[in-house]
């Protein structure tokens, strides 16, 4: 643990003129070291995902203070980040975020490539898919391959959001346009075989197929859609926001309901929307020091069909990441794979106690430690229709489906965070999988608060 903190500690102060949200909660007798101009802050990408493996490359943020007289709350931000993950994945990134370049208006706009080796795939439905584990496990007697639950992914995103106040009401709106373009097919197993022994290499995907190559063949994912496809993305919706501190808040409420819709009319491989509503709400129960908040989920399909590729995508107002997928992994059920929990319509919760243990001064910043406990949970509300499939006569419907099955997925666990200047938040947290068939357990070191 102590080497772990120590890693945290140098991340954040890699980062020192990091700023991140723009907004600062003043605690006890703190003082902030006011900026001016153009400030940049280099940070090394080195994290860690249970899903993804270690992460390594760099990201920097360029920020314009102007003259300082609204400090921390910058007029310009660009961010840029090229980094890898030890699984396969990948992040080229730029974000830009300005309340400076149209007056009264938050502008967000994310350019990213994101390709991913072994993208998870788990099945539709959650426990009414089946997971076995012994599939993927070398040694194991069921041992058929380490990529069965994956496939290779890259997605390719430019989006841009627009966010504005109703008058000087708590009350806004948002407004957005998004376009994915997904490459989906097998994973590239001569790839990936390279440098590895006789003993290690995965087997070709013609002789073990993974159940990303079943259901093709099944007829779950439809030919139209197996090598992925664009999807032109058009939102709106309505915000409640009166949290006192964007990255940390002790109090207040953050609520909205966003729509999404994606028509065929603009090269969509079919026409659908989704609804997304999310409730957040934090409580002070020690002054300064102990909060507790909790977040409500629900998304669900309004019309159309939804492409296998778009469907763990989640929807809302702000990215705190690179990505917004799940259910299952760092963002939503910690502990739960990655992409676990997938069906046309879903129900997220998360309940955390947040304690603010030790304030320092270190590289003349302000800093704070924290530890947090938590327990996540999700469940599908709205199932993928799997009837009619062609099963094959060889296969048995009972090692992969568990028609009824689905039940409320958890985890629990805890994590540590360090906090620079009130906004710049490294994280890392634990999770535990309280079914085995979501799992075992996972770790994360990231940045920010879930919520």
């Amino acid at each position: 643990m102590k080497k772990v903190i120590l890693l945290l500690l140098w991340l954040v102060s890699s980062g020192a003129n990091q700023v991140v949200s723009g907004q600062v909660h003043k605690e006890k007798s703190d003082s902030v070291k006011i900026k001016k101009g153009w400030n940049f802050g280099a940070i090394p990408a080195i994290t860690f995902d249970t899903d993804q493996g270690f992460q390594y490359g760099a990201a920097v943020n360029f920020y314009n203070f102007g003259d300082g007289s609204s400090f921390p709350k910058y007029k310009h931000s660009l961010y840029f980040e090229v980094s890898h993950f030890t699984k396969g994945s990948g992040i080229y990134r730029f974000y830009y975020d300005s309340e400076a370049l149209l007056p009264g208006i938050q502008v967000t706009t994310d350019l990213s490539y994101l390709p991913d080796q072994a993208y998870d795939f788990y099945g539709f439905n959650g426990y009414e898919s089946v997971f076995n584990k012994g599939w993927e496990t070398q040694g194991d007697p069921g041992y058929k391959t380490r990529m069965f639950y994956k496939y290779q992914q890259k997605l390719f995103r430019f989006k841009t959001d627009l966010q504005g106040k109703f008058h000087d009401s708590k009350f806004g709106w948002i407004a957005g346009i998004n376009l994915l373009n997904y490459d989906a097919s097998s994973v590239d197993v001569n790839r990936l075989n390279k440098g590895l022994s006789e003993g290690d290499k995965l087997p070709p995907v013609t002789e073990k197929p993974g159940l990303y190559e079943k259901y093709i063949q099944w007829g779950l994912i439809s030919k139209k859609e197996a090598n992925g496809g664009f999807v032109p993305e058009f939102k709106g919706g309505i915000v409640f926001d009166t949290r006192d501190n964007k990255p940390n808040p002790m109090k207040g409420m953050w609520t909205e309901a966003v729509v999404a819709f994606a028509p065929s009319l603009l090269g969509a491989q079919s026409s659908f929307s989704k609804l997304s509503v999310t409730h957040r709400q934090y409580f002070t129960l020690i002054k300064d020091d102990l909060a507790f908040a909790y977040r409500i989920n629900w998304q669900q399909t309004l019309s159309g069909h939804v492409p296998f590729y778009y469907e763990p995508q989640i929807i809302s107002s702000v990215m705190t990441g690179s990505s917004s997928t799940g259910l299952g992994g760092a963002k939503n059920l910690r502990g739960v794979r990655r992409n676990r929990v997938v069906g046309d319509g879903y129900i997220l919760g998360n309940i955390e106690l947040r304690y603010k243990f030790v304030r320092f001064k270190f590289i003349k910043q302000n800093f704070y430690m924290a530890v947090n406990t938590f327990m996540d949970f999700g469940q599908v509300t709205k199932k993928i229709d799997t009837s009619g499939l062609n099963f094959p006569s060889n296969e048995v419907a009972s090692d992969y489906f568990n028609k009824g099955a689905e039940s409320l997925h958890s985890s629990y666990g805890a994590g540590l965070r360090i906090v620079m200047n009130y906004n710049f938040v490294v994280a890392m947290d634990y999770g535990v999988a309280i079914n085995k068939q979501d799992g075992n357990s996972g770790i994360y070191i990231g940045l920010n608060y879930l919520f």
